[in-house]
């Protein structure tokens, strides 16, 4: 970070050249794509109130990045929007090493398109505030649990605001950057604008749409979070683990270590064993030391969300601990107690957001909570009122009809935002088109697209054009060659 900061400032000093609009001040520069092509850029701090509602707020900085079509096509700029909340994307025009030039190149074939716009997230940006709060170190002597990272988060809200005293940390919500979006796009003189947005993204790009209806051309969409869904339904990421399984179950190398039922049986098997008692693991932490850290339930439950997110190693995962193989439980549960570092407007601004007193209830009774567990909601429910941010309200999360043509792309194998939750977006949406990527995990449009070059150019010609009308609405990426187990099988009748 410093070494990204002090690249920032001798870029400022080298070339300053202010605005016309004095919302902004802008500077140049010039990237290197990885196929060693020039990329021009302007990279520019956009001067927004800290809380809008607020008469004298403070003025902060959001930074942005702007490049410029090389063949203008006369469709609107399009609007990168990251996910998160907490993630930074102008790091890539200041580091020079081998993956921001490769990065560079996605940003290059955006921009052949249209102009292309990455904003950055205010209280997160390399140009204004990084607001972060250091968390302290779990004990390794008992397992975790939610209550733990309840408690964590709990005291993370009580040292908040002495951190930045200097801050208005009710201004840091969803709606307020979505009219950092809007007020981006004024002035830089566009009157429309197209959105590409994936995971936090699509949330963003959702509170732009309903708070500024019109703004807004066309979007991309990918791994789709609708207003009222920041907190996923167990049943819906139990379903993704259901489709890995399948095709798992039906891999002849994973045979050997299969037990009657499949993955799934698996995973209920050592659920219920871990739900008697917690065992102790030696694990290798990141220096490559041996520890010994006791595990329990919630690590497992934890640990196999987290594992889901890698499919061709989360049999492994599954299979090993089912053996009795806790190496890679372990590990993760180092990682997981080490000390680290958060983003302040991740909790200001899913709490403010918040879900609908009927998503509650589903997230309460849902069927599969004892196999998911509460990670994915529990801290940030239990201190909702203990962080500034103002409640978005229910009328704020529910979705509205909108006309706006949208491309949903989604993966089925996505276990950190479902399936169900683009299908539940779609009759919201009368001018929507969704694409069903069969094996795509989490994540956007043009990454799970790399290998289907041939679909990718459809998502550009709909950012380009609108058009939808040869676009699938579904497609299969490559099969996944499953990792095989670390322990040894055992036979039936010697298996846990």
């Amino acid at each position: 970070m410093i070494k990204r900061l002090a690249t920032l400032l001798a870029l400022a000093i080298a070339v300053p050249a202010a605005a016309e609009d004095r919302r902004i001040v802008v500077e140049t520069g010039v990237a290197v794509a990885s196929d060693g092509s020039a990329m021009p850029y302007e990279i520019g701090t956009l001067y927004v109130p800290e809380n809008r509602a607020k008469p004298g707020s403070r003025r902060i900085g959001v930074g942005f990045a702007r490049v410029k079509a090389a063949h203008p096509s006369g469709a609107p700029p399009i609007v990168l929007l990251a996910g998160g909340p907490g993630v930074t994307m102008l790091d890539i025009v200041l580091d020079h090493d081998e993956a921001a030039s490769r990065r560079v190149k996605v940003w290059q074939d955006y921009a052949k398109n249209a102009d292309l716009i990455v904003i950055e997230q205010r209280g997160y940006t390399l140009r204004g505030d990084m607001m972060v709060l250091k968390t302290r170190a779990l004990p390794l002597d008992r397992p975790n649990s939610t209550a733990a990272d309840t408690a964590l988060v709990r005291d993370m809200a009580r040292r908040a605001q002495a951190a930045y005293p200097f801050a208005d940390l009710s201004g840091y919500s969803i709606g307020q950057i979505a009219d950092d979006v809007a007020d981006l796009a004024d002035a830089l003189g566009y009157p429309k604008v197209s959105l590409l947005a994936a995971s936090f993204g699509s949330q963003w790009a959702f509170a732009v749409m309903k708070g500024h209806p019109g703004l807004v051309a066309r979007a991309v969409i990918s791994s789709a979070e609708p207003l009222d869904y920041g907190y996923d339904l167990p049943s819906q990421v139990y379903s993704v683990y259901q489709r890995i399984a399948w095709e798992a179950d039906h891999d002849a190398a994973l045979g050997p270590w299969l037990p009657p039922g499949g993955l799934l049986a698996a995973i209920e098997a050592t659920r219920a064993r871990l739900a008697k008692g917690p065992v102790s693991v030696n694990a290798i932490d990141e220096a490559g030391i041996s520890r010994q850290v006791v595990v329990g339930l919630e690590d497992y439950q934890a640990a196999l969300l987290d594992a889901a997110q890698r499919a061709a190693t989360f049999p492994r995962f599954v299979l090993d601990t089912y053996h009795g193989g806790y190496g890679a439980l372990g590990q993760y549960a180092l990682a997981d107690r080490a000390a680290g570092e958060r983003s302040l407007i991740n909790p200001l601004i899913n709490i403010g957001l918040d879900i609908s007193a009927e998503r509650k209830a589903l997230l309460r009774s849902d069927p599969a909570l004892p196999v998911i567990g509460g990670w994915n909601f529990e801290s940030y429910l239990q201190t909702k009122g203990e962080w500034p941010t103002p409640d978005a309200g229910d009328a704020f999360r529910r979705p509205v009809r909108d006309l706006t043509p949208i491309l949903f792309v989604q993966g089925d194998w996505d276990p950190s935002t479902p399936l169900e939750n683009t299908l539940a977006m779609l009759p919201w949406f009368p001018n929507a088109r969704m694409m069903i990527l069969h094996r795509a995990q989490h994540g956007g449009a043009f990454q799970w697209l790399r290998t289907r070059p041939d679909l990718a150019e459809k998502v550009h010609d709909f950012l380009r054009t609108g058009a939808v009308d040869d676009l699938p609405t579904q497609a299969e990426l490559a099969p996944v060659v499953f990792a095989s187990p670390l322990v040894a099988p055992v036979d039936v009748a010697d298996r846990p």
